[in-house]
């Protein structure tokens, strides 16, 4: 009888320096400078991979922000996130470079980005970063 080590099944963890933003595609935000809005983007099926084990990592990912000259494009971002599936990513650094890729294209008043982890040994994890525009 062979042991479970022999059974295990080869899979690749991807870096995340696949992930590339330039599928994001920013929009002109027709009301600027007439009133502020509150954009909140749900993408409840966001999935990602354990960097240590290459498990599947599943969570609701919450997009939270005030645009200032763009919004964003919604399929360009689901686009952006499905390059997530297969890289091997802690979720305090997922919910970070999220943020960081969407401050960087978007240059919003505000956004908060926030991940809801479903559990992994009975253990849930909500992870929050926040960016708020220099006066």
């Amino acid at each position: 009888m062979s042991d479970f080590s022999e059974k295990q099944v080869a899979y690749t963890i991807e870096s995340p320096d696949i992930v590339k933003t330039d599928v994001l595609d920013p929009i002109d935000y027709a009301y600027q400078g007439k009133r502020d809005i509150e954009i909140r983007i749900e993408h409840p099926e966001h999935t990602s991979v354990c960097p240590m084990t290459g498990l599947p990592d599943f969570g609701t990912l919450s997009i939270i922000y005030v645009p200032n000259q763009h919004i964003i494009e919604l399929k360009s971002l689901k686009y952006y996130l499905l390059q997530f599936r297969h890289v091997g990513i802690f979720y305090e650094h997922l919910v970070n470079r999220i943020l960081d890729d969407l401050v960087s294209v978007l240059k919003p008043k505000r956004m908060t980005v926030v991940g809801h982890f479903t559990a992994r040994g009975g253990i849930t994890t909500d992870v929050t970063a926040v960016f708020e525009e220099r006066s």
